[in-house]
């Protein structure tokens, strides 16, 4: 048997959980900016603020040499996803408008949720029996903080609940469109999201708005929220993708929503409610099963050819070169048929079919 080392799966665990940490800064800061700029507008100001400065980043890397680029076969996964990017943001600070950052902050688990089971239903990811109870309690968790308590007579569903909840769809089918271009340049794919996605909502923003908001502080605090809570998150979110897999990276961001609430109480003062706190319990339950998964079985690697940047240190690259190369790099290359077993995630290497 053949076991991943510490530090191999440590490292993209690491990258989700940053990413986690700089997304959960997004709803607490939004919705401080919400009164002087309009939800689309912020949506547009944030993913804008993500594609300036990864680009800035992006030019002045010396690493961009060693990661793949994107190439047209990405094309329909990169279209899809700068339109889910458009809508969930959207959705989102509309959502804010209308609940608190902190009960939005907690929804966030949701992502992982609707990530898991369209990576099951579409892509046919492993999702073993810790991974469906997470699922389930998670689920009923985003249903207790979708319905209004306030009123003993009737229950009514909160709207900007379920206006956050939307955005996590749309996020969770986004998150499997990354997950299908996570072998290539990470920051490439920021730089589109950003910039596609800022662009087109942007013009979408003054369709229907007609005018540019008009306090210029806003604006830039808003594309350097977006740069952090978009731009870097995005980044280390898909890096840790390409290791994990679009499922097992949505659980360690599971912890953004918890970031988000903590930076809510601290930041506006919010103190939620009964229902809030029944929430939490089976939202850390549910997280704590989802982070507990172990997937270990024989399986085969079918005779493989693409192009990402590896190294040849691990146990999927054996492939030899005219010269010797120690340090990372990128090429098209070929993974000969292999059969064996060892803890694994749907990482680029595991995406086979389960019975």
């Amino acid at each position: 048997m053949i076991n991943q080392t510490d530090s191999n799966r440590f490292f993209p665990v690491l990258m989700a959980l940053l990413a986690a940490f700089l997304f959960g800064l997004n709803a607490p800061l939004a919705k401080l900016l919400l009164s002087d700029i309009s939800p689309m507008f912020m949506a547009a100001f944030l993913y804008l603020g993500a594609g300036i400065g990864m680009m800035v980043i992006y030019l002045f890397s010396s690493r961009k040499q060693t990661e793949a680029t994107l190439s047209k076969a990405e094309m329909p996964w990169t279209i899809t996803m700068i339109l889910l990017d458009v809508l969930a943001p959207f959705l989102l600070m509309w959502g804010l408008t209308r609940t608190t950052a902190a009960n939005a902050s907690l929804l966030f688990n949701f992502e992982m949720v609707a990530t898991s089971v369209i990576a099951l239903i579409f892509f046919h990811e492993a999702v073993g029996k810790r991974m469906w109870a997470a699922i389930i309690i998670i689920t009923l968790a985003s249903i207790i903080l979708s319905i209004d308590f306030s009123s003993l007579s009737a229950w009514n569903f909160s709207t900007g609940s379920l206006l956050v909840l939307a955005a996590c769809i749309c996020w969770g089918l986004e998150n499997n469109c990354t997950r299908n271009m996570s072998a290539k340049s990470p920051a490439q794919i920021v730089i589109i999201k950003g910039f596609g996605s800022g662009l087109t909502a942007l013009i979408i923003a003054l369709l229907i708005n007609k005018t540019f908001p008009e306090k210029v502080t806003p604006v830039i605090l808003a594309l350097i929220l977006g740069f952090v809570a978009y731009g870097l998150s995005i980044f280390f979110y898909v890096r840790a993708q390409r290791d994990l897999g679009a499922a097992r990276t949505s659980t360690y961001y599971a912890a953004a929503p918890f970031i988000g609430v903590m930076l809510s109480c601290l930041i506006l003062h919010e103190v939620p409610g009964f229902s809030f706190a029944v929430a939490t319990i089976f939202m850390l339950s549910g997280v704590y099963l989802a982070v507990r998964e172990k997937h270990i079985h024989k399986h085969v690697h079918e005779q493989l050819i693409h192009e990402h940047r590896h190294s040849h240190g691990d146990m999927h690259h054996s492939h030899d070169h005219e010269t010797p190369v120690n340090e990372e790099h990128s090429h098209v290359h070929i993974h000969e048929k292999q059969v064996h077993e060892h803890s694994h995630t749907p990482d680029i290497h595991h995406r086979h079919e389960h019975d």
